[in-house]
């Protein structure tokens, strides 16, 4: 008896799309090249933008952060307090370590049901934390944005009013650029004008294969 084939065998999946994580130091200007891969047709999850909302969305997570930091989490209206947080967290690694342990589990899942919804072949997404978390190999490729140490400190003293040594601090707390630029599949450099840094950008993203 002959076997039946096209008729019965099953569709082929839809493919998935390709996941490039996108990251970049403070003042590399990681969240401009997201706007821009945006305007080429891209979709962008922002990872830090939806974990600062789903600390105030979700109830599970209130209950779980205050047993974690107190009540002082939260202010009087039920919002994340973001500055008593960082106060807590900023000179204790195991207590932000903590804290990641609950908020990155509950952003992943959102990640994820967003993931179903796209249709490109390429979707991005953005986080301050992909090497440091190692998303990076949950991702087809990573593309890091990056600058001199002396650009990206300047920009963050004129877009956030801090001194030099409020940025320095910052910068020390994160891993180092030399160690993010080995770990990068992909590179742009954000030392001169937008101009270039969007060429830069249409440039490297429709080189990913």
């Amino acid at each position: 008896m002959e076997e039946l084939h096209s008729e019965t065998q099953k569709a082929e999946p839809e493919p998935s799309p390709k996941i490039i994580g996108l990251t970049g130091g403070i003042g590399s200007g990681k969240t401009t090249v997201a706007h821009f891969i945006e305007e080429f047709g891209f979709p962008v999850y922002y990872s830090d933008d939806r974990a600062k909302a789903i600390v105030n969305e979700s109830e599970d997570l209130k209950i779980k952060i205050k047993e974690l930091l107190g009540e002082g989490a939260y202010d009087a209206n039920g919002l994340y307090d973001r500055k008593y947080v960082a106060e807590k967290v900023f000179t204790d690694k195991d207590l932000l370590h903590e804290l990641n342990e609950i908020i990155h589990p509950a952003v992943k899942i959102d990640f994820e049901n967003w993931l179903m919804k796209q249709t490109k072949y390429l979707v991005f997404k953005e986080t301050a934390l992909l090497f440091e978390l190692k998303l990076n190999k949950q991702c087809y490729k990573s593309l890091l944005v990056t600058a001199e140490d002396n650009i990206r400190t300047k920009r963050v003293m004129d877009r956030d009013g801090k001194t030099y040594r409020e940025v320095e601090s910052i910068m020390e707390k994160q891993m180092p650029e030399k160690d993010k630029i080995k770990l990068a599949d992909c590179l742009i450099y954000n030392n001169t004008n937008l101009e270039d840094l969007k060429e830069q950008t249409e440039r490297v993203i429709f080189s990913i294969e």
